[in-house]
């Protein structure tokens, strides 16, 4: 880097690479927001679908699966 200025042409704008850089950030910025939005809308209607397919392929025995069980019906009881 030199102390001395660099020579501008006619109608040259210093201040145009940051304008241009920033615009840069901001565009990398929404490409990467809209990428991400995109992934989570996806993760949640694969799940969605996921679970409206287990849904639906259940049997009558998975309704009844936990009746046999016998579960403390008394917690809390105490004696």
């Amino acid at each position: 880097m030199s102390a001395e200025p660099e020579p501008l042409l006619p109608g040259e704008d210093p201040s145009v690479g940051e304008k241009e850089s920033s615009t840069t950030a901001l565009r990398v910025i929404g490409w990467f927001s809209a990428g991400m939005a995109v992934a989570a809308l996806g993760i949640y209607v694969g799940y969605e679908l996921t679970s409206r397919y287990r849904f639906k392929r259940r049997t009558p025995y998975d309704f009844y699966s936990n009746a046999g069980e016998k579960a403390a019906s008394e917690f809390g009881v105490g004696v």
